[in-house]
């Protein structure tokens, strides 16, 4: 009767691992929707595209990158602000150091953007890099 129970168990334990791992795969293909890009990569495409600078106002006058349309991510009205971006379009969003893109990122892929790059380390990457920062 013991074998039993321990093999019901084991198997049971096994099943769960199983499914666990099933749901991490489906977990994993939609967060490709986000992906880092490095400075110079934003850089080299930084002309035409939605980039969206997700900091203060504050922080946005202190210096921003070229072309970029600041919608903070604190603002009560962050996610309607983003609906009006197109959404079919690749979207590049950074913050000061990665933290609040980050957080932006995850939430704009489960709004139904096809693909959303985040500035790996935020603008003091960019900053250490010597690009472009206007002011």
């Amino acid at each position: 009767m013991k074998s039993i129970t321990l093999k019901f168990a084991l198997l049971v334990f096994l099943s769960i691992n199983f499914i666990s791992c099933a749901q991490n795969t489906k977990t994993e293909s939609k967060d490709k929707i986000v992906s880092l890009i490095s400075p110079e990569e934003l850089n080299s495409k930084i002309d035409n595209i939605q980039l969206i600078d997700v900091r203060t106002p504050k922080e946005y006058k202190g210096g921003h990158l070229k072309n970029a349309v600041n919608i903070n991510f604190y603002d009560n009205n962050f996610l309607e602000e983003m609906s009006k971006l197109d959404k079919s379009k690749e979207l590049y969003i950074y913050c000061h150091s990665g933290n609040r893109s980050g957080k932006a990122a995850k939430k704009l892929g489960k709004m139904g953007f096809t693909k959303v790059y985040d500035l790996e380390g935020g603008i003091i990457h960019w900053n250490k890099k010597s690009l472009e920062v206007i002011k």
